[in-house]
């Protein structure tokens, strides 16, 4: 199996004018996002609203992205839930419909202590034969996996192979990195912190903001692990601005507010998530052109 490495897209879920998904579209955002470079796509992860899906849709969801990816990059679908047995479930219709990798995040309602948020994970990991990637969410599920937490578990558990780190948190994400890259890769899910992360020896980072600007993003992944940080910081000072104005507003709204100014409408976000003020709409919308004049 090949390793996950490099820039993943967070893939949003697009949306039809009466809220279904919209199948057709999200096969072109699949598209482009390979076609920009990226090195592996996520099904059903935050950016995804996987929280506003049925469990149908998101077996739909994960069923068309692997079948439109068709093998030119590995697929990660999420598959955490509220409930041990539905995150198993759903991870074992994401290996039967050939994932390459699930990534689960804790149950994100009950406040669950961590001995419960362990055993969930286990259980969950326990229940598939493919790697398995946690997902650090603090904000949502009140459990912040510290790295010696991390460390052990994937000592523990021979599948769990990958972690997104999702915190501000940068000297976290570098104690996962160095004191447990013998036994896991720690993707960053910050995406303002893709350069500095890349710099301190992540194995990639996972971004909604990938699904707006991904050849901009991989420029930077690209020189970085050229070893041409000059070329990093220049390709990363074109795309900054835009992706710190979406990481500035509510962030599901505001990548489908940047796709729409770069000609790719993937329709409202679902209630009760409300689209983007007229405002910041129009300023991600300025970035995007500017970013658009601007010579790669």
């Amino acid at each position: 199996m090949t390793e996950l490495h490099g820039v993943l897209t967070a893939l949003a879920t697009p949306f039809t004018d009466d809220g279904a998904v919209d199948q057709a579209r999200l096969r072109a955002l699949v598209d482009r996002s390979i076609d920009g470079g990226v090195h592996g796509v996520v099904a059903c992860g935050s950016t995804g609203e996987f929280s506003a899906l049925s469990g149908d849709e998101r077996r739909l969801v994960v069923e068309t992205v692997v079948d439109q990816v068709a093998g030119r990059v590995p697929v990660i679908a999420q598959t955490g839930a509220t409930s041990t047995a539905e995150a198993i479930r759903l991870s074992r219709h994401a290996q039967s419909a050939g994932a390459d990798v699930v990534m689960t995040v804790a149950p994100y309602y009950e406040p669950l202590s961590l001995d419960e948020t362990l055993t969930y994970l286990r259980t969950v990991a326990g229940s598939v034969d493919i790697p398995v990637m946690l997902y650090n969410l603090p904000v949502a599920t009140g459990v912040d996996l510290d790295p010696d937490t991390v460390g052990a578990l994937a000592r523990e558990v021979p599948n769990i192979r990958y972690i997104k780190n999702t915190t501000v948190d940068l000297a976290q994400s570098a104690r996962l990195i160095h004191e447990h890259g013998d036994v896991l890769s720690t993707f960053v899910g910050w995406d303002s912190l893709l350069l500095t992360s890349l710099v301190e020896g992540a194995a990639g980072v996972m971004a909604g903001t990938a699904n707006v600007v991904p050849a901009e993003l991989v420029a930077v992944h690209d020189a970085v692990r050229a070893g041409d940080l000059t070329s990093a910081r220049e390709a990363w000072a074109r795309v900054f601005p835009l992706v710190d104005a979406i990481m500035a507003q509510p962030f599901i709204p505001a990548v489908r507010a940047g796709l729409a100014a770069a000609g790719f409408p993937i329709g409202r976000p679902r209630a009760p998530i409300a689209e983007l003020d007229a405002g910041a709409g129009a300023h991600i919308a300025d970035l995007v052109a500017t970013l658009s004049r601007v010579p790669a």
